[in-house]
């Protein structure tokens, strides 16, 4: 035989040669979960290894991260229950701890990028991410919220605006108002195409968000969230989302959806960032606690297989996971 592809694989160092996707720390986004108070690192029952962290925490993790070369988070507050309402006021107040926490973290550590979280599913009291009348999410009203939010957290320092919530036309409502306030260089990584997904339980745990059981509120956020049946209705979004402004589009989840990163990908210019959800992250590690398979192998793995589909951006619960492991390899 002339053609022999195994002579290309013979060792690491002959594979390293040929090897297409690589995934660099700079890439990766770390989630993480916060919380009002002190002293409290409080483990994610259904998510080990992630915590929701209070700020005087959060700074010693920061630091550990940044020296690992990790730089990029994305943070979601966990609000307590006296806090919620309706029309998720305290979103935008600017007493929210959540706009202290990225004041505080910029002032430590003014080279890391900041990701904002902008839905009120946080702080709504129906647990959904736009206002409740009448059993329905009512769009053009929640926009005005989402874009209040905007405003606050760049004001706080959040480099990126993250609308996670599907509204219509939230992503052209908020490049509008950051730009009236002054806001022009704030970029808006939106959720193009957010699935109504059932992995996303183990950050509802974490931040206490799910939707409320109430025969007058919708049970699942299915009417604003896309089906995941649906493959070319996330060309429609993402087309929409880049002619209102987006800087980034994002898919969410990430590891079922592989062929719609992909399909972004190839049909957009702007980055695709994909999140690694909750649940997908949750599954790997029960199985590497039961046994099943190895972790450390495992999870490099998944992060490549993204990568390859052609997320340039992962959100991953193992950013700093791989960023250890990747320091290992250099010493």
């Amino acid at each position: 035989m002339r053609i022999r592809p195994r002579r290309n694989r013979q060792s690491d160092a002959i594979r390293s040669l040929s090897r297409e996707t690589h995934v660099q720390v700079e890439q990766l986004v770390y989630p993480l979960f916060l919380t009002d108070g002190k002293g409290v690192k409080e483990e994610v029952a259904s998510l080990p290894g992630n915590y929701r962290w209070s700020l005087d925490m959060l700074l010693p993790e920061l630091e550990e991260c940044m020296k690992l070369g990790l730089k990029s988070f994305i943070l979601f507050p966990a609000i307590q229950e006296g806090l919620k309402n309706k029309k998720g006021t305290y979103g935008y107040s600017k007493d929210n701890y959540y706009l202290k926490f990225a004041q505080t973290i910029k002032k430590h550590f003014p080279e890391a990028c900041l990701i904002s979280d902008v839905a009120m599913d946080p702080y709504n009291s129906d647990g959904h991410d736009g206002i409740v009348q009448n059993g329905k999410i009512i769009n053009d009203d929640t926009l005005e919220v989402l874009g209040k939010m905007a405003i606050v957290q760049a004001e706080a320092g959040f480099d990126i605006i993250g609308p996670s919530d599907m509204m219509d036309g939230r992503v052209g409502f908020i490049r509008d108002a950051l730009d009236e306030n002054g806001f022009q260089d704030t970029g808006i990584m939106s959720y193009t195409a957010k699935y109504a997904s059932a992995f996303y339980g183990p950050f509802r745990d974490a931040l206490d968000s799910a939707p409320i059981e109430n025969d007058e509120i919708p049970k699942d956020k299915k009417t604003y969230q896309m089906d995941p049946s649906n493959k070319r209705e996330a060309l429609r979004e993402a087309l929409l989302d880049e002619q209102e402004g987006a800087d980034y589009l994002m898919v969410k989840p990430a590891l079922n959806y592989l062929d719609i990163i992909h399909l972004l990908d190839e049909h957009f210019d702007l980055p695709i960032a994909a999140y690694h959800v909750s649940g997908e992250c949750a599954m790997l590690i029960a199985a590497a606690q039961n046994g099943w398979l190895n972790l450390e192998e495992a999870m490099p793995e998944t992060l490549t297989n993204i990568r390859r589909a052609g997320a340039s951006i992962i959100l991953t619960y193992f950013a700093k996971m791989y960023a250890q492991q990747k320091a290992k390899l250099r010493y």
